[in-house]
């Protein structure tokens, strides 16, 4: 879990990161900035990166502190407020749009003046992208974009990075899956399981699309040093698998039993359109990443749960 995926000895480069603070961002400024590459980060609470940071980074509120004249080689815009929390108000829809869509059309005006064009930028999306589909339909790259609001934020979301990207820019767009980590997403799925009240969600036959943190990291590596990497990419693992063999694979490495069902009906009252996270599912395959022969460390799910349960399990034991 601690192998740094950014080669230090490396040419350094300069690089602009939003969504620094978060759970994918957090750990890869950490890895770039111990392999010596020189970090921006722009933040809407910039005194507690700084601090996150040891004061490694430039951390700015605003665009605006940056002169045009400044230079980066790359761009990596993770910014974007959770999906999971309150319920898909109007209000919560127009936070969620404005926390991506807003943050790359910032980026976008900031760029319209800049001197010189970034190399590369990295732009993060989702396998929302695809809208709600059934078990049996494979999407790759090529896929239709699906329906729903989900579907809308991230189409919208990746027409206002490639609308803002120079020609001489490298554009790489990351659909992300269900990303499991130390934290994010993964404790919330795991604690019924770990309370002994885990079980099927719905049917349990929609597909989880997932990724390990730590392949995420190296992917946005190879984003910045493999100049054949461009366009949009489904950032998941070959090993995605229905929520129901998600709870089962869970419950034998906790030793746990499986035996709750929970019915779909209740999770949609309780949370609206944002209860397709949990009880709906698309069925990504990262062919594009396959193809170009991307070396997944955690192409399955086993293993993944077993790295990172041993990780979560480590301070305890000392």
């Amino acid at each position: 879990m601690n192998t740094n995926a950014f080669s230090p000895g490396a040419k350094a480069q300069r690089i602009l990161v939003t969504g620094a603070t978060g759970f994918i961002g957090t750990p890869l400024v950490k890895q770039l900035l111990a392999a010596g590459h020189a970090l921006t980060v722009w933040s809407r609470k910039p005194a507690r990166a700084q601090r996150l940071f040891n004061g490694k980074a430039r951390c700015v509120a605003h665009l605006d502190a940056l002169e045009p004249a400044t230079v980066f080689d790359a761009i990596i815009n993770l910014a974007g407020a959770p999906v999971v929390g309150p319920r898909w108000s109007a209000r919560r829809q127009a936070i969620l749009l404005a926390s991506r869509v807003g943050t790359t059309t910032a980026l976008a005006q900031w760029l319209s003046m800049a001197a010189q064009p970034p190399a590369v930028w990295v732009q993060a999306s989702a396998i929302g992208f695809y809208g709600v589909r059934p078990a049996h339909e494979v999407l790759t790259e090529t896929s239709t974009p699906g329906q729903g609001f989900m579907g809308q934020l991230c189409q919208h979301w990746e027409a206002a990075a490639q609308a803002a990207v120079p020609a001489a820019t490298r554009l790489v767009v990351l659909r992300l899956g269900v990303v499991l980590g130390p934290g994010g997403a993964l404790p919330p799925l795991l604690l019924p399981i770990r309370l002994g009240l885990g079980g099927r969600m719905g049917s349990g036959k929609q597909i989880m699309s997932w990724i390990h943190r730590d392949d995420v990291l190296q992917l946005i590596a190879q984003c910045l040093s493999d100049t054949r990497m461009q366009g949009c990419y489904n950032a998941v693992a070959p090993g995605a698998l229905s929520q129901q063999a998600f709870a089962a694979t869970a419950a034998k490495l906790l030793q746990r039993p499986l035996w709750l069902h929970l019915p779909a009906a209740p999770i949609r009252v309780l949370a609206g359109e944002m209860a397709q996270i949990f009880v709906d599912g698309q069925n990504v395959r990262p062919a594009r990443l396959q193809a170009q022969g991307f070396p997944f460390t955690y192409p399955l799910l086993q293993a993944a749960l077993q790295n990172l349960l041993a990780h979560t399990a480590a301070p305890a034991n000392r």
